[in-house]
C-alpha cells in the first residue's frame, strides 16, 4: 500500500476531534477525504452505512479480520470493533486524496506505526476530564454507564498523548481549528506549494 499522506485526529469521546475534523474538509486545498470506519455495533439514529460507517455484523467483522482486510481494528468494547479497511484507504488514494482520520487513540497509534512516514499524528486534547464528562452529557446520545464508560476510558487515552506526533489543546474551540488547518498544510507542504 502506498499513496498519499495520512492525517490522524484522535482523542478521547468529546474532546472535539470530529468538529475538527469536518472543519478540515471544508478546505479543498487540503485535498482531504475522510476515511469511513467499519464497526460491528448497529447503526444509531441518523446513521448510513458508507456515509457515517460501515456497519458490518460481528460474524463478517471478524471474517474481514481473519482476512487480514484492516490496517488497524480493535474490540472497543466486548464484541463491539471498529476498524480501518484497505479498500477504504485505498479507495481515498486511487483518487489522489490525502486520507483524514476521526479514529480513536490505539487506532490511530497503529498506523502512525505501519506509516510513519506518511502519517501525522495529532491528539486532541480536551481542558479537563470534568469538561469532557459535561460534553458527552450535552450530547444526549448515551446512557450514564456508557457516558461513565468512556469517561473512564478517557483517563488511559489521556496518557497516550506523548506517542503522537502533536497535541492540540481544546481550551477554545476556534483557536483549536486554526492550530489543526496550520498543521495539516504544513504537513502536506501546502505553503511550499504557494511559494513555488
Amino acid at each position: 500500500m502506498e499513496g498519499g499522506k495520512l492525517i490522524i485526529f484522535s482523542a478521547p469521546s468529546g474532546s472535539g476531534k470530529t468538529t475538527i475534523v469536518r472543519h478540515l474538509l471544508q478546505f479543498p486545498e487540503l485535498n482531504l477525504e475522510f476515511s469511513i470506519s467499519a464497526t460491528s455495533r448497529e447503526p444509531r439514529e441518523g446513521e448510513e452505512h458508507g456515509k457515517h460507517y460501515y456497519f458490518i455484523p460481528l460474524k463478517g467483522f471478524k471474517q474481514h479480520i481473519k482476512n487480514e482486510d484492516f490496517i488497524e481494528w480493535e474490540e472497543v468494547y466486548r464484541d463491539n470493533f471498529y476498524g480501518t479497511l484497505k479498500s477504504e484507504v485505498e479507495r481515498i488514494w486511487a483518487k489522489g486524496k490525502n486520507v483524514i482520520f476521526d479514529i480513536d487513540v490505539a487506532g490511530g497509534l497503529r498506523i502512525k506505526r505501519k506509516f510513519p512516514q506518511q502519517t501525522l499524528a495529532v491528539f486532541v486534547k480536551p481542558p479537563s476530564v470534568d469538561e469532557l464528562k459535561i460534553r458527552l452529557k450535552k450530547r444526549k446520545t448515551e446512557s450514564e454507564d456508557k457516558i461513565n464508560m468512556r469517561i473512564a476510558k478517557a483517563s488511559v487515552e489521556l496518557a497516550t498523548a506523548p506517542q503522537f506526533d502533536t497535541i492540540i489543546k481544546n481550551y477554545d474551540l476556534d483557536i483549536a481549528k486554526e492550530e489543526a488547518y496550520s498543521l495539516v498544510s504544513d504537513f502536506i507542504g501546502l505553503e511550499k506549494k504557494k511559494e513555488e
